[in-house]
């Protein structure tokens, strides 16, 4: 299989058309007509990654987050002297490895609601995005909890999920029926899930100031870590990689470190 056959299969998986209008998704650098000596797939385009994809014969890194937003002024060896993306860029290129990245246009697949949604053992009704249209694609996801359940208690089940330390806005011992959630940043998506009637919303990150008005007006927060939060979609990325005829046997996933701790936590960089 080529390079360029397979960011096509992806895509047809995980349309372009639906990623945001300022996102790069696809192929970023590389060459669409080599044959695909394997696939590493992580979170995020970094050395460390490329490194790791070159080491073991890969010459396709799939991501979930793009190289870049906005195009680098300059490709250089190291990131002091330009950018990340300027020095990733430079990097894959002479390494030989081709970037791949699948973000919002996954962000809004069924799939990536599901994986979240299982890992929190909820029931998606629909998107967060789209609440009124449950079939619809859309970004994150609305579930109801009949029975409720303590805000402390979900806490501690999308810590053990998630394999983090959360942030937790909200009194510990408040009930929860329904519950928002979004990997990555909340960005205005707070006042969405405050809309949708949502007891807590669930995300990577947010603002101070944002965390300030979604729980002013009623509505919880519990904060992953933006990494924690999306990391599971790179199993959404092996299992696509499988659908669309690479051998499971030439798909490997990056060692999933951590560029951040915390003073309580025991894991550190």
């Amino acid at each position: 299989m080529r390079i360029g056959e397979l960011e096509q299969r992806l895509l047809a998986r995980f349309p372009r058309e639906s990623a945001e209008s300022w996102d790069k998704v696809g192929l970023s650098v590389g060459r669409p007509a080599d044959e695909v000596t394997g696939v590493l797939v992580a979170l995020d385009v970094s050395a460390s990654a490329l490194e790791q994809a070159r080491a073991r014969g890969a010459n396709v890194l799939l991501t979930h987050h793009p190289l870049a937003i906005d195009p680098p002024a300059t490709l250089t060896p190291e990131a002091r002297d330009s950018s990340l993306a300027g020095a990733c860029a430079y990097r894959a290129a002479a390494l030989g490895v081709s970037v791949i990245s699948l973000h919002t246009n996954l962000d809004r697949s069924i799939e990536a609601r599901l994986c979240l949604g299982g890992l929190l053992g909820l029931e998606p009704a629909s998107s967060l995005e789209r609440p009124d249209d449950p079939g619809a694609l859309g970004l994150g996801l609305l579930a109801d909890l009949p029975d409720g359940l303590a805000l402390e208690e979900l806490a501690g089940r999308a810590a053990a999920a998630f394999g983090t330390e959360p942030r937790i806005w909200g009194e510990a011992g408040s009930a929860v029926r329904r519950v928002a959630v979004l990997g990555g940043s909340l960005g205005s998506f707070g006042t969405t899930a405050v809309c949708a009637g949502a007891d807590v919303v669930i995300a990577g990150e947010a603002g101070y100031h944002t965390c300030q008005d979604v729980r002013t007006r009623g509505t919880s927060l519990i904060l992953l870590g933006h990494d924690r939060s999306e990391e599971p979609f790179c199993g959404v990325l092996e299992r696509a990689c499988v659908d669309a005829g690479v051998d499971e046997a030439m798909i490997s996933r990056a060692a999933l470190g951590r560029a951040w701790w915390t003073c309580n936590g025991k894991e550190r960089p």
